[in-house]
């Protein structure tokens, strides 16, 4: 019979969130440097040296394993900015920076 280990350096807190065990880091946060900068787990390590690369190459099969979930969690999270910016609109210092922009 073959037995299945839990996922190793991955913890779900109560609220569902997954974590890298014992660290302050969310599977996400390096899911994203991965998806969003094409990081490999060594740059991803350079970038956040707290994290092993066991840890990093952990939170990157769970992510494979679990892609729809995380997809679907980061295309809310970014609905959900787009709606706090249109919301918000520009800050003073944004308008500030587009006027200099356009005097240029």
């Amino acid at each position: 019979m073959i037995t299945v280990e839990p996922s190793l350096h991955i913890a779900r807190d109560e609220r569902g969130v997954v974590w890298i065990d014992g660290k302050n880091v969310k599977v996400v946060e390096v899911v994203l440097d991965h998806l969003a900068y094409g990081w490999s787990a060594e740059a991803i390590h350079e970038q956040q040296p707290q994290l092993s690369l066991a840890e990093i190459h952990s939170a990157l099969a769970y992510y494979y394993d679990h892609t729809a979930e995380f997809d679907d969690q980061i295309a809310r999270q970014e609905k959900e900015l787009a709606s706090l910016r249109a919301a918000t609109g520009e800050s003073s210092l944004q308008q500030r920076l587009r006027r200099l922009a356009r005097s240029r």
